[in-house]
């Protein structure tokens, strides 16, 4: 079942989005947590170099 969701993901439009994780530090506590998004491929270094 999996592969038939991935197969599916790569027709058409899918292509164009990638999924981004970035850690971000806590201004609070100082712990890292995750940040995750669906960024264009076209915009991926510009969201980490924020």
């Amino acid at each position: 079942m999996a592969k038939k969701t991935v197969a599916t993901l790569q027709k058409g439009s899918g292509k164009t989005l990638t999924k981004v994780i970035k850690i971000v530090k806590s201004e609070k506590t100082g712990a890292y947590t995750f940040k995750e998004e669906m960024v264009l491929n076209e915009k991926v270094n510009e969201y980490f170099s924020k």
